[in-house]
């Protein structure tokens, strides 16, 4: 049987009527500019933590910026994370944010797993991604390397990753110059669902720090990054480390057997190292700070870098402690922030499933005078 346009919109308007839905302006023109980024609760901020992520977001914050912040719980638990722990991991994972100056009221701050469309629109693109794709990222190829038993969460969260990007629509993601291949999945999976369904996604870009933090080393091997993941504590300065902890570290991290104070990060990365994070503290160039230390050999240097990271980190500590102590705060500060991230993400949603045929009643009202019922 056939229904004639004027019936079938009389018909759609009723059953509107009764049920609720959100209305969504197509995507026409320009995307506005939205920055998205995110930071797993396990594990504690080091300082290649704080210097190559959190004090851009901080600038972009003071510019006025429209900054969204996910505390993605999620891809913590891709590897066996203690029940127990986890909990106190985000909320001092959330404590770090606000005592490092992510200011809620400025930035949206939210716990991803309380936003279940980010769950939602990783299926979809799921549904799009070919497993081979997913074989040839560096990341899983690093991971299943360490792994006798590769789960699948490590190697399909990528795809949550991207998920996570676009579902707030993000036109920049804040990323180190070794993280720039992390973002291509993204790219291409926004490029594929809009060339599939029409557009929906901008291409976020890779918005890279001009501070060139990103370079921060392991304090025992200098060679790498410094990591959350290392074993071995001593190479990195936590944010919540303890003075005298701080002090042992730098005491004990890679050097050589040159005295002098040199900064030259190809033949001397230990040292150049120190004096990297030291720029970073003091806002000093490196060079200036090789004058400034041309009387001092690598030892007494290794105390005036220990006593300068001591100094800056002190008040984020205190301002930490001050935090965890108010557990409901942080609570509220999360609960807010996820009901802003899901507003914005809903509105996304709506439209993914009206493309992808999933929301039949928005898909009805683009199609022809007829249906057939």
């Amino acid at each position: 049987m056939f229904i004639s346009k004027k019936i079938q919109k009389c018909f759609i308007l009723s059953i509107l009527n009764s049920t609720r839905y959100i209305n969504t302006k197509s995507n026409t023109g320009k995307f506005p500019r939205k920055i998205f980024s995110g930071i797993q609760p396990t594990g504690s901020m080091h300082l290649g933590n704080y210097f190559g992520a959190i004090t851009q977001w901080i600038d972009l914050q003071h510019k006025n910026e429209d900054i969204t912040v996910s505390v993605v719980d999620l891809h913590s638990i891709t590897l066996p994370q203690d029940p127990n722990v986890l909990p106190k991991s985000i909320l001092e994972m959330t404590a770090t944010l606000l005592a490092c100056g992510i200011d809620p009221n400025k930035s949206v701050i939210f716990q991803q797993s309380r936003v279940l469309q980010h769950t939602e629109l990783f299926w979809y693109l799921g549904c799009i991604c070919t497993m081979a794709r997913l074989a040839h990222l560096p990341q899983y190829k690093e991971k299943s390397a360490l792994l006798k038993d590769v789960l699948l969460g490590i190697f399909i969260y990528p795809v949550l990753q991207a998920a996570d990007i676009l579902v707030h629509k993000a036109t920049h993601v804040p990323v180190g110059e070794d993280q720039i291949q992390q973002l291509q999945l993204c790219q291409e999976l926004a490029q594929m669902f809009n060339k599939k369904f029409g557009t929906v996604f901008p291409i976020p870009r890779t918005l890279l720090s001009e501070k060139g933090s990103a370079r921060i080393r392991s304090l025992r091997e200098p060679s790498k990054k410094m990591s959350k993941s290392d074993p071995d504590s001593k190479s990195r300065i936590c944010l919540t480390d303890a003075s005298d902890d701080i002090v042992k570290k730098i005491k004990k991290a890679v050097t050589d057997f040159t005295s002098a104070v040199t900064y030259d990060p190809e033949s001397r990365p230990g040292v150049s190292n120190l004096i990297l994070i030291h720029s970073l503290i003091s806002g000093k160039q490196p060079q200036v700070i090789v004058e400034e230390s041309q009387y001092l050999d690598t030892l007494k240097y290794k105390h005036l870098v220990a006593d300068v990271i001591i100094e800056h980190l002190l008040p984020i500590k205190k301002k930490i402690e001050a935090y965890i102590a108010n557990p409901e705060y942080l609570d509220q500060v999360l609960r807010e922030g996820s009901e802003k991230a899901q507003a914005t993400a809903e509105e996304t949603m709506v439209e993914v499933r009206r493309k992808v045929g999933i929301n039949f009643l928005e898909k009805l009202k683009e199609e022809s005078s007829f249906i057939v019922i």
